[in-house]
């Protein structure tokens, strides 16, 4: 599935309950099955952001895992940005 498609950057923001339950792992663990690249990481609200990017289709198949999350995690919402310009990442991975 990478690079299937129009290349994209886009900034995800996930609320609920999703610190605290794995959520950044599982977004780690679903870059590396899709193929997008970006970051995970906690913000101070106890919201979750992903920013993520690669594929059209690949960076809509991973908004829609991010939407469902791990077992552990209960998603109340979930806010896409496109982000403009091109973005170059390594790899995908979790700040801390």
């Amino acid at each position: 599935m990478p690079g299937t498609g129009e290349s994209r950057t886009v900034r995800i923001r996930v609320a609920g309950l999703v610190q605290g339950v794995g959520f950044r792992f599982f977004v780690l663990r679903e870059a590396g099955r899709i193929g997008v690249k970006g970051y995970v990481r906690n913000l101070p609200d106890g919201s979750v952001e992903a920013v993520a990017s690669g594929g059209n289709v690949a960076v809509e198949e991973f908004i829609s895992r991010l939407r469902i999350g791990p077992s552990s995690a209960r998603v109340s919402g979930v806010a896409v940005e496109e982000i403009r310009g091109s973005r170059d990442y390594d790899g995908f991975e979790v700040v801390f």
